[in-house]
């Protein structure tokens, strides 16, 4: 499962733990009982689980993602890692983040986007409408000129001999990189619940969404009795 997010982004399912009944299995574990197929009584404990956060059973579900994203939407996105720890309850643990390497490889994709947003009048983090006309081409013009002369600069550093480690920073939050991240349900939708929201950057509530989509894909039932509780 792979989805296009951005003009050049994207997010991949590359494999996943468990199922649907994975989260009832490992609650009922606690009266010695397993089930083999899904139904009502199933839905009801899920939603009781989740309604008063009895979270152990939802992350037991994994799922291991592929993602493309701008430098700034990761910067974003890592914020949903860094606070790894092991108290039961917490819905930022059960992580793990490995990125591709300026180090090794050579950067040479930006994000472009389509539409440039103005800034919000009594908002200092938000947007508010966008440029038309001739300011739409000149915020154009500007944004494409920064990504030529970056990266142009960057090549003739390395062409030079300069380490990849050290021309790579010139770059700027636009440049595209790659993370595989695997992690539990419980911790996926707290990602889409604080992303998937009116005041977070656009760019990002749109891998948000993306992320709502696959999860139905993989855990139908859940997700829309999560979505349902927390979102509806």
């Amino acid at each position: 499962m792979k989805t296009k997010v951005l003009d050049k982004g994207f997010v991949e399912v590359i494999d996943s733990l468990g199922n649907d009944l994975t989260v009832v299995n490992s609650a009922r574990v606690s009266f010695g009982k397993r089930k083999e197929k899904f139904d009502k009584s199933d839905e009801k404990l899920v939603r009781y689980l989740a309604k008063y956060k009895h979270y152990s059973p939802f992350r037991h579900l994994q799922i291991q993602f592929h993602i493309k994203a701008p430098e700034f939407v990761m910067r974003q996105w890592y914020k949903h890692v860094v606070g790894i720890e092991t108290t039961s309850n917490s819905s930022t643990k059960d992580h793990a983040w490995n990125e591709i390497s300026g180090r090794y490889v050579e950067y040479d994709e930006f994000y472009q986007p389509e539409i440039y947003r103005k800034q919000s009048s009594d908002n200092k983090q938000a947007s508010e409408g966008q440029f038309v006309d001739d300011e739409h081409n000149l915020a154009n013009t500007n944004w494409r000129q920064a990504h030529a002369m970056s990266l142009t600069a960057y090549k003739q550093l390395i062409e030079m001999g300069m380490a990849k480690e050290q021309a790579r920073c010139i770059l700027p939050l636009t440049l595209y990189t790659e993370v595989y991240w695997t992690a539990s349900f419980q911790s996926i939708m707290n990602f889409i619940e604080l992303r998937d929201e009116k005041t977070s950057q656009i760019e990002i509530q749109e891998y948000a969404r993306t992320m709502k989509d696959l999860m139905s894909d993989v855990y139908p039932e859940i997700t829309k009795i999560w979505s349902d509780l927390y979102w509806s």
